[in-house]
């Protein structure tokens, strides 16, 4: 495909149209004297030629104020409205444009006959239409002018710099070089305006708190990639979009404002979104699967029996064609996106499957269950390449397992903890230790509440650049820890009841936990 190639003065004329059109006329003036370009476009070549010929001067004069046209065009016009303002007999304003506007002063030096003339006119106590317009109708006159003046301008559709910058930020979007698009964009650096990263801390306090009904909670929540949106799935089968900054919810999605969200009929206790933001995907304790285009709240694909039993968790493949789910059915499945069909079975599990991920690469999916076991899977053949049972602390029976409340893939490449493996995952069981270990099993680094009384984890997340573990015990309480040193940095108290989850905004430091007295908090340093 050959380049296309664009000309500076192009650029420059865009800028002047954005400078007319927001106000900035010493702006716009500096830029044209300084680059000699002229802007010399109009939105509309017939509106400005129709007021010309119906001598709608006001409405001209101002619109040719930003073009550049040759000077005997502009005197010719200039003359026309300095003597139909003394037709109308207002002599003054038409002596003022005679004496103090470029156009005639260049006339006055250049054709001082011409300018004489026309000030003679002016002074007469009467005004003679035949020798005023040469014997010829003011309209013949007006046309000519509209003609003269037409040969001169272009023709250029409104904002046109935004319209161009908002086309070009829709490519990249397309393309994937930019994440989904459904809120402020930071241009000069190509990222969502919160997808700007800041250097990652743990909060410090709950900055926000979302309060549900009385006899509603939350079962899950989730942050878009591109940092716009919370999502979250509640007892009574609502799924709810929020502002992570007001703790309200996204009144500029129309659906949300008219009262119309997106649903499940039984309770949402999973959710996730595309890699561009643009879908969502929930699941419901009925086990359907249902995926819907967030910004106009449509589902575009259901899944009436994805699973047999509930859906506990949700995550997508990398090139987002299709959705991996974990079930209270033992089972883990992909879904094809297109197909609207399921794809794949993984299977090996003897109780509730809590989590399942894809590896970095795509090539494996690993599963925790409450079975106390995480099982390694290939992502193609659905075999099973290992089973995992982690080791409990020395404190509890090693005949007993422990129920995988969760586990996750690093973010980061395994290298920064050491491990030369593909993959580097972080187990939470019901214990008081949050396990980081590699895929053969080998545990890499334990992370310790402290406490065998109420200390059991429940749930857990990873910072985005994996610096920061956090997890939430059977204490309501969020425990901090470095992953790079394994310390326990910090506790903060989260919730009077239960804790359900945890998730974290994808570049802010702002972590969301959900629980059951009907909170959604969201935490900040």
């Amino acid at each position: 495909m050959a380049s296309a190639s664009v000309e500076s003065a192009d650029i420059i004329r865009l800028m002047l149209q954005f400078c007319k059109e927001n106000g900035l006329h010493r702006t716009l003036q500096t830029l044209q004297e300084e680059s000699r370009v002229s802007l010399n476009t109009v939105d509309s070549l017939d509106g400005l030629l129709g007021d010309v010929n119906h001598g709608r001067w006001d409405v001209v004069l101002q619109a040719v104020s930003y073009l550049s046209l040759p000077e005997n065009v502009m005197q010719d016009l200039y003359v026309q409205v300095i003597l139909e303002l003394a037709e109308a007999r207002e002599v003054e304003t038409a002596l003022h444009l005679l004496r103090e506007t470029s156009p005639m002063s260049t006339m006055k030096q250049e054709v001082p006959e011409r300018y004489l003339r026309l000030e003679a006119l002016l002074k007469k106590t009467y005004f003679d239409p035949r020798e005023a317009f040469d014997g010829e109708p003011k309209e013949k006159k007006r046309g000519e002018i509209a003609q003269a003046m037409s040969k001169h301008i272009s023709v250029a559709p409104p904002s046109r710099l935004l319209a161009l910058v908002g086309q070009a930020l829709k490519w990249q979007q397309h393309a994937g070089i930019l994440p989904g698009m459904n809120g402020r964009i930071d241009v000069f650096r190509g990222v969502a305006a919160d997808a700007i990263e800041e250097r990652e801390q743990c909060p410090t306090m709950i900055a926000k708190t979302v309060k549900f009904g009385e006899k509603s909670h939350p079962e899950c929540a989730c942050f878009s990639p591109d940092g716009q949106f919370c999502v979250s799935g509640s007892v009574d089968g609502f799924v709810e979009v929020w502002d992570y900054q007001t703790a309200m919810l996204r009144k500029d999605l129309s659906y949300q404002e008219e009262g119309s969200f997106m649903m499940h009929e039984k309770a949402v206790i999973g959710a996730a979104f595309s890699k561009d933001s643009e879908l969502l995907a929930t699941g419901s304790q009925d086990g359907q699967l249902k995926v819907w285009r967030v910004a106009s709240g449509q589902c575009v694909r259901r899944y009436e029996k994805a699973h047999g039993e509930g859906i506990t968790f949700i995550t997508w493949s990398k090139d987002a064609t299709q959705i991996l789910t974990a079930s209270f059915d033992m089972t883990a499945r992909a879904h094809g996106l297109k197909s609207g069909k399921t794809l794949k079975e993984f299977r090996g599990h003897t109780s509730y499957v809590n989590t399942a991920v894809y590896t970095r690469d795509g090539a494996k999916v690993v599963t925790g269950s409450s079975d106390g076991n995480v099982i390694v899977f290939d992502a193609r053949t659905t075999e099973q390449i290992n089973l995992i049972t982690p080791p409990p602390p020395p404190h509890l029976s090693s005949t007993m397992h422990y129920a995988v409340n969760s586990a996750l893939v690093a973010p980061s490449p395994p290298g920064q903890y050491g491990d030369s493996d593909d993959a580097t995952i972080f187990v939470c069981t019901r214990t008081n230790v949050i396990q980081m270990m590699n895929l053969q099993g080998q545990v890499l680094k334990s992370f310790s509440s402290g406490r065998r009384e109420k200390g059991d984890f429940v749930a857990m997340t990873l910072s985005p650049k994996g610096e920061w573990l956090y997890a939430v015990a059977e204490d309501h309480r969020l425990y901090c820890f470095s992953v790079t040193t394994g310390a326990l940095e910090q506790t903060l108290k989260v919730s009077e009841k239960e804790v359900i989850g945890l998730t974290h905004h994808p570049s802010r430091n702002v972590l969301a936990a959900y629980s059951s007295d009907g909170t959604l908090a969201f935490m900040k340093p």
